[in-house]
């Protein structure tokens, strides 16, 4: 191997365990909440019997729907719950 490859490939090592690596408290939104690993949430997702569903939206209505979860102290995902099921029944 060359130099080049093998300073390549510990660039590759570094930028591999930086991305693994958790968020500084520094850096993290809230200092108080500890952070939740993707496995974690994904787990806690699953018990609560969530599912990611992905969904193009105009950005108003996003707009108006993260105003809304703020609002009222609730996450994107719930208020958006909450208005499906007020259209879905009505």
């Amino acid at each position: 191997m060359k130099k080049t490859d093998l300073e390549k490939n510990k660039a590759l090592k570094i930028v591999g365990k930086m991305k693994q690596s958790a968020i500084p408290g520094r850096f993290a939104a809230d200092s108080s909440v500890a952070a939740i690993d993707r496995r974690e949430q994904r787990k806690l997702d699953q018990a609560q019997g969530l599912v990611s569903f992905p969904v193009k939206l105009k950005q108003t209505l996003i707009e108006e729907i993260r105003a809304r979860a703020t609002a009222q102290n609730l996450s994107v995902s719930q208020v958006v719950g909450e208005l499906l099921e007020k259209g879905l029944k009505g």
